[in-house]
């Protein structure tokens, strides 16, 4: 075997500092990914539809992948400080996050400069619209009910939550408001750190609907502590047949919907983004994660990385029309 002059060794070790400086890794170690525990971050709260999706998820990609699969739940900002934890982590396929809806809306209130384009995309797995909540002994025992009251009382009455300001759920009461030809801060908004919290301060009186999907206030009503009164969809949902639609019940076509992927930071390998996706997938069409969102109600749906981009430049684009035009997105 000819032998390396001690040029040759030097240049080969400085190239090799320069790939590890890089980010860069030998084909053999992406090949034999995960070496080691994989953490998922969630943006919101422990107990909400989210955290529920996130950790399904992450046990059947643990199952698959043969490495330990970490929810860490990471809250604050209105969904910021979770989303820049995935977003700022190194691309190397041990951080992952289930990233939201709400990273098509923060970029544009100017809470964050992050946006879909700064994550590489792994695969869109979930869907679904808001239902519109009250305490258990609530008055209103329709929506229609509800729709009256608001109109009837001055602005300010009535106090709403579900996410933080200017989510989704808060897009969505504004949307419904707007629909009934009321200002969009005619019910003022109390901002959480996501449903489970919401619904709680729902059930302690401390405010008087909740707009989130009807999974997510499930555990609520199933105590006999809220009732859902009709969701923003063009059809039931399946598991809450006795729920309808804003149309059936008011005669208002208003619909919107919350969504949930999972994506890695921006710049992650090739071959690791698709062994991920691989995986997701797997996890998508098994009957553990099937049995798991249809208990809770929780729609599905699939997108892989490339789907998931084109959905989420889209979702974004819809938002940014929709944020100014309830005044939510930050002047120029």
């Amino acid at each position: 075997m000819k032998r390396l002059s001690r040029r040759q060794v030097l240049a080969a070790g400085a190239a090799a500092g320069a790939a590890s400086a890089f980010g860069l890794r030998p084909a053999l170690a992406q090949s034999d990914y995960p070496t080691r525990p994989i953490t998922l971050i969630c943006p919101w709260g422990a107990g909400g539809g989210t955290d529920a999706t996130a950790r399904i998820i992450a046990a059947l990609l643990e199952k698959d992948l043969g490495q330990p699969v970490n929810v860490v739940n990471r809250t604050g900002g209105s969904g910021v400080v979770g989303h820049s934890a995935i977003a700022t982590a190194q691309p190397d396929g041990y951080t992952l996050g289930i990233i939201t809806v709400e990273i098509t809306m923060m970029h544009h209130q100017g809470l964050t400069e992050l946006g879909p384009k700064d994550y590489t995309p792994l695969a869109l797995m979930n869907e679904d619209p808001p239902g519109i909540q009250v305490k258990a002994d609530s008055p209103y025992k329709t929506v229609v009910e509800l729709m009256d009251a608001i109109k009837s009382k001055p602005a300010g009455t009535f106090k709403a939550s579900g996410t933080g300001q200017g989510g989704i759920w808060h897009l969505a009461l504004v949307g419904w408001l707007m629909a009934m030809g009321l200002k969009p801060d005619h019910v003022p908004w109390v901002p959480s750190n996501g449903a489970a919290p919401a619904m709680q301060d729902l059930a302690a009186g401390g405010v008087d609907i909740v707009t989130c999907s009807v999974p997510e206030a499930k555990a609520m009503i199933d105590a006999g502590k809220a009732r859902s009164l009709a969701v923003m969809a063009p059809r039931r949902n399946e598991a809450f047949p006795d729920v309808p639609t804003l149309k059936e019940a008011a005669g208002i076509d208003y619909s919107t919907g919350a969504w949930r992927g999972i994506a890695a930071p921006k710049g992650l390998p090739a071959e690791i983004a698709s062994k991920l996706t691989a995986s997701l997938k797997k996890a998508y069409e098994s009957k553990e994660f099937k049995d798991f969102m249809t208990a809770r109600g929780f729609g599905m749906v699939w997108g892989d990385g490339d789907e998931f981009a084109k959905y989420m430049d889209e979702s974004d684009a819809k938002m940014a029309a929709a944020m100014t035009a309830a005044g939510l997105a930050k002047k120029a």
